[in-house]
C-alpha cells in the first residue's frame, strides 16, 4: 500500500485536531482512499509545550524548512495563521512542487492574487476549505458542486464569536459588552476580540466567497466593513416589533446591472428567514445560483475538530490527485485566471434602513425629521415611539423605512444629526429581506 506522507505546520488548536484525526483514524482512512496517509513531520515552536495527545518519536521540529521543500512530503498543512512567513512559507512549498493545505482566510484574502498565481504556474493546488465557516463545504460546493451556475448572490453568516454574542443579546437582551465577555469565558472569543467583532474575520471569508462565485479577488478596502460593537439592547427590542432578528450578515451578489456588490455590516432579517434562525456559534452561507434556486448551507463555522475536519479533508482529497491515473485537479478557484472588476460604491446601494433617534419630547419633532428625510426622497414606512430613556434624556423615535439609496440617507441623517432635538447619535442598520 502506498503512502502520502503530509507535512503539517503548527500545531495549535486546529493543528492538535488535524494530527489526532490523522492518527487516530488512520485505520478508517486508509480504507476510503486504498493507501495510507502518514503524519511525517509536525513544525511547532516549542518541542515542550505540554500537548494534549502524544507525537510520535522524532516528528518534532521547530525548522519548518525539514517540511518546506522536501520532495519526500508532497503534501504541506500550513496552520501557523499570520501573514508572515506563512506566505513566504507556503510561496516556497508550491514552487517546490508541494501541494498547499491551509486554514488561513486573511492570508488568502490578502496575498490570495500571487499564492493562486505561483499554484497554477507550478501546476499545483492550494486547498482551503477550512477557511470559509469550518465545517461547512461552501468552498467545495463552490468550486465543485456548482460550475454550471452563474452565481447571482451569496450572503452568510461566517463569525461563531459574533453570533454567539448577537444571539445572547437577542434571547437576554444583554449589552453587547456583558455579551462579550461572557463569549471570553466561554472560550468564544479571544482575549483581544478585534477580528471578530470589527468584522475583519468574516470579511477575509467574503472575499474568497467572492472569488469563488465570481473569479474577482476584492480587496477589504474596496467594501463596506462594520463590526457589532455599536449594538445596544434598544435595538434588538425594536428589531423584534419590527419582526426582524440582528445578525452581521455577509453578501457578495451581483446588481441587476451586473456590478459586484460586496458588504459586510449588522442587518435587520425577517425573523421567519432561514438565516434568523441560525444562533449560537454556528455559521450559514445562502448560494443563489441562475439554475440551481437557493442553496442553504449551516454547521459548526469554528472549534478544533470542525475546522480540523475540512482540514483533512483536503488532505484526503489532494492524496487522491497525487495517484497515478488521477483526474486533472480543478483549479483552485474553478476559475483558470482572476478577473479585475470594479466593486459598486457603498453609496450607490439601495435598501430598507432602520434608524433609531433619541430626542426631545416636545412637538414637532418628527415632522422636523420626516421633513428632512422626505427632502432626500426617504419614504418612511413604520413609526414607533417609545417612552423617555433615562440613559440619554429623551424619547425614542424608530423609523422603518421603504427602499432608498444610501447616499441619499447619509445626507439626511448628516442634516437630522445637526437638529438641536437630537439628544444622543442616530443609529442605523441596514434592513435585508434575502427574497
Amino acid at each position: 500500500m502506498t503512502t502520502t506522507n503530509v507535512g503539517l505546520i503548527g500545531l495549535g488548536t486546529v493543528g492538535s485536531g488535524v494530527a489526532k484525526i490523522i492518527m487516530e483514524e488512520a485505520e478508517i482512512l486508509a480504507q476510503k482512499l486504498g493507501h495510507d496517509i502518514k503524519l511525517a513531520k509536525v513544525c511547532v515552536r516549542d518541542l515542550n509545550s505540554p500537548r494534549n495527545f502524544s507525537p510520535p518519536a522524532g516528528i518534532l521540529t521547530t525548522n519548518p524548512e525539514e517540511i518546506v521543500g522536501q520532495p519526500d512530503i508532497p503534501v504541506v498543512v500550513e496552520l501557523m495563521g499570520g501573514l508572515e512567513p506563512a506566505r513566504t512559507l507556503v510561496l516556497k512549498a508550491l514552487t517546490s512542487g508541494q501541494h498547499v493545505v491551509t486554514a488561513n482566510k486573511a492570508l488568502l484574502a490578502v496575498h490570495g492574487r500571487e499564492i493562486f498565481a505561483k499554484a497554477a504556474e507550478t501546476g499545483r493546488e492550494i486547498k482551503f476549505e477550512a477557511a470559509v465557516a469550518g465545517a461547512i463545504p461552501v468552498i467545495r460546493t463552490l468550486k465543485e458542486g456548482l460550475p454550471a451556475n452563474r452565481i447571482q448572490s451569496i450572503s452568510g453568516i461566517l463569525n461563531g464569536t459574533t453570533n454567539h454574542i448577537l444571539t445572547r443579546m437577542t434571547r437576554d437582551g444583554l449589552t453587547f459588552q456583558d455579551a462579550l465577555a461572557e463569549a471570553q469565558e466561554s472560550g468564544y472569543a479571544e482575549a483581544d476580540p478585534t477580528n471578530d467583532v470589527e468584522g475583519f474575520d468574516a470579511a477575509h471569508k467574503l472575499v474568497l466567497l467572492t472569488a469563488l462565485a465570481y473569479g474577482v479577488l476584492p480587496q477589504l478596502a474596496d467594501f463596506h466593513v462594520e463590526g457589532i460593537t455599536r449594538l445596544e439592547p434598544d435595538d434588538f427590542s425594536s428589531a423584534a416589533e419590527f419582526g426582524f432578528v440582528i445578525k452581521l450578515l455577509a453578501t457578495s451578489a451581483l446588481d441587476p446591472g451586473g456590478r459586484l456588490e460586496i458588504r459586510l455590516h449588522p442587518a435587520m432579517l425577517p425573523a421567519k428567514h432561514l438565516m434568523a434562525g441560525v444562533s449560537g456559534v454556528m455559521n450559514a452561507v445562502m448560494i443563489r445560483g441562475h439554475a440551481c434556486g437557493d442553496i442553504f448551507l449551516s454547521g459548526a463555522g469554528a472549534g478544533m475538530m470542525p475546522t480540523a475536519s475540512a482540514v483533512v479533508g483536503d488532505i484526503i482529497e489532494t492524496s487522491r490527485d497525487l495517484q497515478p491515473g488521477a483526474a486533472p485537479q480543478v483549479p483552485a478557484l474553478g476559475w483558470k485566471h482572476l478577473q479585475s472588476w470594479a466593486v459598486r460604491p457603498q453609496d450607490e446601494i439601495r435598501l430598507r434602513y432602520f434608524l433609531r433617534f433619541t430626542v426631545v419630547d416636545k412637538p414637532g419633532v418628527l415632522s422636523a425629521i420626516s421633513g428632512i428625510l422626505g427632502k432626500h426622497s426617504i419614504s418612511i414606512a413604520q413609526v414607533i415611539q417609545k417612552g423617555s430613556g433615562p440613559k440619554r434624556g429623551g424619547v425614542t423615535l424608530v423609523m422603518l423605512t421603504h427602499e432608498a439609496g444610501e447616499k441619499n440617507l447619509q445626507t439626511a441623517l448628516a442634516e437630522t444629526d445637526k437638529l438641536d432635538v437630537l439628544t444622543a447619535p442616530t443609529r442605523l442598520i441596514r434592513v435585508e429581506n434575502l427574497t
